[in-house]
């Protein structure tokens, strides 16, 4: 009995440990630290979590249900799957806050004023709460089997998303804390929904999805990440530019996550990766890719020259 019970003791500690590896609580606001522990199990799968998340309209409830699935999934108290055939939400939930207007709208400020850097971090919370939910979406949209005889993707898939879904997490609180710190607030400046809009289109494909949201849209703050920090440490404001390390740091490793499995789904189809992305960008994606390229980044993420220039307005 002594040695069950310290058995049991001793998977709990490895448990709790792998759960402060994944959420590197010190890099998150003060109020969001402590692991959500102890919290019952309130879904029945990790699909149904993600479909809560995306439901979830009030900001405060998706960044928690996130961490307390991110938490359970973990733990391993969590399956995939769920009711076959539940569907995510065409739209996540959105407070009414901020106005979404087209990207043309947006007015464009120096960030060398205070002004001009809440509007920078209010566009990049945007695009963080956006990556959040678009990381739920690829859970809870392609959890199910493909069919009653194939495959359903393996369990490290999942383990990938639910990281960034997380992390997106911890981005969007710390851009949203700042903006509270220089007096300002999420919400209070319109944005626009160009990043929801273009991942739909391959709502039914996941390969195409993997090539659009992480090979291409979350690649391209890999691209201009690093000119933003400079920029932000020129006019210093070290705060600011703490966040945006951990971005650019976690930002990789979703990359990465996106060509592993893109390259997953090409092997099991017989398509060459570098073509295939080629072939469903031009399908899925309006216009060319913008250089430059941080060509360094995006080999360390996996995504190697050969996938992306072809497609660059330089190399047309």
């Amino acid at each position: 009995m002594q040695q069950r019970i310290t058995s049991q003791s001793e998977s709990k500690q490895s448990a709790l440990a792998s759960a402060e590896q994944l959420f590197k609580p010190e890099e998150w606001p003060e109020h969001l630290r402590q692991l959500p522990i102890g919290q019952k199990k309130s879904v029945g799968s990790l699909k149904e979590g993600a479909i809560a998340a995306l439901r979830a309209e009030n900001l405060d409830r998706k960044i928690e249900i996130t961490r307390q699935i991110a938490f359970q999934w973990r733990s391993g108290v969590l399956g995939v799957g769920g009711v076959v055939g539940a569907r995510p939400p065409d739209r996540p939930g959105r407070p009414a806050k901020p106005k979404l207007v087209p990207p043309r709208n947006l007015k464009k400020r120096s960030i060398r004023s205070q002004r001009g850097r809440i509007a920078l971090l209010h566009a990049i919370a945007h695009i963080e709460l956006n990556a959040i939910d678009l990381a739920w979406d690829i859970v809870a949209r392609f959890a199910d089997p493909v069919t009653k005889t194939d495959y359903r993707m393996p369990r490290s898939f999942f383990d990938g998303w639910v990281r960034v879904a997380l992390e997106e997490s911890k981005h969007f609180s710390l851009l949203r804390q700042r903006l509270v710190q220089l007096g300002s607030h999420y919400g209070a400046l319109d944005a626009h929904d160009g990043l929801w809009e273009a991942a739909q289109a391959t709502g039914h494909d996941l390969t195409a999805r993997l090539a659009i949201v992480p090979l291409i849209l979350e690649a391209r703050g890999l691209d201009i990440t690093p000119s933003l920090l400079r920029q932000i440490e020129a006019v210093d404001d070290p705060e600011s530019a703490a966040i945006f390390h951990i971005i650019y740091r976690d930002e990789m490793g979703h990359v990465a996550v996106g060509a592993k499995w893109f390259r997953y789904l090409c092997l099991r189809q017989g398509l060459e990766p570098s073509a295939g992305f080629q072939t469903l960008v031009r399908k899925y994606f309006r216009g060319p890719l913008k250089p430059p390229f941080n060509d360094f980044a995006r080999c360390r993420a996996g995504l190697t020259p050969g996938f992306y220039r072809a497609l660059s307005s330089a190399g047309r």
